[in-house]
């Protein structure tokens, strides 16, 4: 069984083709649970520019990735997120988790997206109609939707 496919990259992506692909040829797929970001008009938002350094990133996110797939019984995985400049409407992010049941499936996509959203190396700047623009600092709630997952001492 092949492990999670992450991807980090400018262009967009399909989500139905995503699917498919990883779910093509399979019956030992109950569950699929699938999460799309997308870029939302907040406040007069034009643009979301997402950065990274490459290579730290992708590894970053293969760790979450694999951790997820240890901790569910997974049996496809695909984490794709978007870097670059970004319009309101535009996908950013791709979580996809299938498991021979639906609980597996909706808990591993719901542990990378928490995950991806307070922890993952991009840094995130707002740029705004007026030509305005600031860095996105972290979330409080963010934080607390992501310390459900943390494994106990």
């Amino acid at each position: 069984m092949p492990g999670p496919v992450v991807r980090v990259q400018e262009a967009g992506f399909d989500l139905a083709a995503e699917a498919a692909r990883l779910t093509e040829g399979r019956t030992d797929i109950g569950g699929l649970a699938s999460f799309v970001g997308l870029c939302r008009a907040d406040d007069g938002l034009a643009a979301l520019v997402l950065e990274h350094y490459p290579g730290m990133t992708e590894r970053a996110l293969a760790r979450i990735a694999q951790e997820a797939w240890g901790r569910w019984p997974l049996t496809g995985c695909t984490v794709i997120h978007r870097v670059g400049r970004l319009v309101p409407g535009e996908p950013i992010v791709l979580v996809l988790t299938a498991s021979a049941h639906r609980a597996a499936a909706l808990d591993a996509c719901a542990f990378l997206i928490d995950w991806l959203k307070t922890s993952a190396p991009f840094w995130k700047r707002e740029e705004f109609a007026d030509g305005a623009s600031r860095w996105v600092a972290a979330k409080a709630e963010d934080d607390a939707a992501a310390a459900r997952w943390a494994k106990p001492a």
